[in-house]
């Protein structure tokens, strides 16, 4: 499979509007960037193709990279940075079959698919399909399982993406603290390339009102808060799960400018193949 990391940012992205920060001023200099989140798929075998949340960014995304439009999607989530994108569809897609989890989530009586349903009922081309957590199905060619993660207050899935035939393996831990069940962590466990979500390096935890979490044996913090890990805690959880690579991603403009641009934060672009 081919995967093309079309956002690679947060919620305000990098460059943030409006924002003059040193962190921010580089990236225009470089001239990259890191849009909201959402990940391209390809099968390669069957000609297929997989977007992996459909960010606000979308129209931007696909006239920026060289990929096709998808033939089915799946959304991990119902913030907007990561499902408000799906109105893109109006007049681009005859028909895209979306997926998203069928657990009803105790903070807002619905599943993310019911909110799918809900928001986007004039959508008619827009076809939902429930999914519970860590139960396999296919779509594209490829075995995606739904993974729970912490990401309070909403319920918040991570993936695991297997080509049946050639056994390569994508993990996304989706949005996340450092807080991953014991059995999500063995389903995402052993990939390939492993997209992690690391928003701010440990330094800036005390910047939380909450505080940094789920610190080490020497104090650094893996969580920024409760609901998104530090680069500290992205790396620690990829080296417990065995990836074979791992590429941070919804990472924040908050990283030091000499800090931003270094491996393994990624931006916008790259391309892996599995």
């Amino acid at each position: 499979m081919r995967v093309t990391l079309l956002g690679t940012g947060d919620t305000t992205g990098t460059p943030t509007v409006g924002c003059d920060c040193d962190t921010c001023s580089a990236a225009r200099e470089r001239g990259v960037e890191r849009t909201r989140f959402s990940v391209h798929v390809r099968n390669e075998r069957t000609d297929e193709s997989l977007l992996i949340d459909l960010s606000p960014d979308f129209r931007h995304q696909f006239l920026a990279n060289d990929v096709p439009l998808p033939d089915e999607a799946l959304v991990t989530h119902v913030h907007f940075d990561h499902l408000d994108g799906l109105g893109n569809a109006y007049r681009v897609f005859d028909d895209l079959p979306v997926h998203a989890a069928d657990e009803r989530d105790p903070q807002t009586g619905e599943s993310v698919a019911d909110t799918i349903r809900r928001k986007y009922d004039y959508l008619d081309r827009v076809t939902v399909h429930d999914h519970a957590p860590f139960d396999p199905f296919e779509t594209c060619g490829l075995e995606v399982t739904l993974v729970p993660v912490e990401h309070p207050p909403l319920l918040c899935y991570g993936l695991a993406v297997e080509d049946p035939e050639t056994g390569a393996k994508l993990s996304l831990t989706g949005d996340t603290c450092y807080a991953v069940p014991e059995e999500s962590r063995e389903a995402l466990a052993d990939a390939d390339l492993l997209l992690a979500e690391a928003l701010v390096p440990a330094s800036m935890a005390d910047r939380h009102p909450l505080g940094g979490r789920h610190r080490d044996d020497d104090g650094v913090a893996r969580s920024f808060g409760t609901k998104h890990m530090t680069r500290e805690g992205a790396l620690d959880l990829a080296d417990e799960l065995n990836a074979a690579r791992t590429r941070l991603v919804h990472t924040a403009h908050f990283y030091p400018p000499e800090e931003a641009f270094a491996d393994p934060l990624a931006v916008d672009g790259e391309t892996y193949t599995l």
